[in-house]
């Protein structure tokens, strides 16, 4: 009588998971999910685009790619807005001090002649050690430190000068925004 009844390959053939150990159906279910998930991905891949960009430092590779974030709706999370923060920071700093220097190279006198302490104080930053601990960038208590030298030489007709003759020497194009921006100078 048990001679005319499918062996038990025929019947999974039809009946896939009637006949299934309760091992055999978990791993049947989860091979079914992981191939869910590499279709899911290849259809992410296909649409994927890849671009590799060259070119010199501060060139605006970056910027370039912060840009097409922002065109494309994709907000920044909290950890890389304070990443910019201590960029902004940084850049500030160094293009002060960029100021400081080429207006004494350029001969411009300060408007304010109180403000060569300033200057000096801006000058005499340490980039090497104010800079290690925050992974190359200036940390927020660094910079409130040197916030009234940055304000005070800012608003020197000297380092405005100075500032109108940047075609002279090489300042960073992205300090003059910050300066101005009153918002950034708060913190």
């Amino acid at each position: 009588m048990a001679d005319f009844l499918p062996s038990r390959s025929v019947l999974s053939a039809f009946f896939p998971n009637c006949l299934l150990t309760r091992g055999e159906a978990e791993q049947l279910r989860k091979s079914k999910e992981i191939d869910k998930c590499i279709h899911r991905d290849k259809t992410y891949v296909k649409r994927l685009v890849k671009i590799l960009l060259l070119g010199a430092g501060e060139s605006g590779k970056s910027t370039f790619l912060k840009q097409m974030r922002i065109i494309h709706g994709q907000d920044f999370d909290q950890k890389a807005k304070e990443e910019f923060r201590a960029t902004i920071f940084s850049n500030v700093i160094k293009g002060i001090r960029v100021l400081v220097d080429a207006r004494e190279k350029l001969h411009i006198p300060w408007g304010n002649t109180s403000n060569q302490r300033h200057g000096n104080t801006m000058m005499a930053f340490d980039t090497r050690s104010a800079m290690a601990h925050g992974h190359g960038m200036v940390e927020p208590k660094v910079f409130q430190h040197y916030l009234p030298s940055i304000k005070a030489l800012w608003a020197d007709q000297g380092i405005q000068n100075a500032y109108d003759r940047r075609r002279e020497f090489q300042l960073d194009f992205t300090t003059q925004p910050f300066l101005v921006c009153d918002a950034v100078m708060c913190c």
